[in-house]
């Protein structure tokens, strides 16, 4: 795996998304592949207990640049931006499958 770099941030964890969720089978049939809003919860989660305090105040921005697949674990990192804001990046196997901005409230 690739080392993300600095730019990318702390980790605040990882997580997969089992083969059993049940979002998989309408998503897409025969062929499944994790919704994006499933990636952003898991990763809003993780940042939330690595983070404890940080109240989240919306989304700023995302943008999805690779699938996931089901049971491909997915680790979350979290750097400082501007604003009061949050970056989140996610990776998979050391490649940007997710970043968000996220707004602190």
């Amino acid at each position: 795996m690739d080392d993300p770099g600095p730019e990318a941030g702390t980790s605040c964890g990882s997580f997969l998304i089992p083969h059993t969720h049940p979002c998989l089978p309408g998503h897409f049939p025969g062929h499944p592949v994790v919704p994006g809003v499933v990636l952003l919860d898991e990763a809003l989660a993780l940042l939330s207990q690595a983070v404890p305090g940080t109240r989240l105040g919306g989304l700023r921005a995302a943008r999805f640049r690779l699938p996931v697949l089901p049971g491909q674990p997915v680790e979350v990192r979290q750097r400082p931006g501007r604003g009061g804001t949050v970056e989140l990046t996610c990776l998979r196997d050391g490649e940007t499958v997710l970043t968000a901005t996220v707004l602190s409230a």
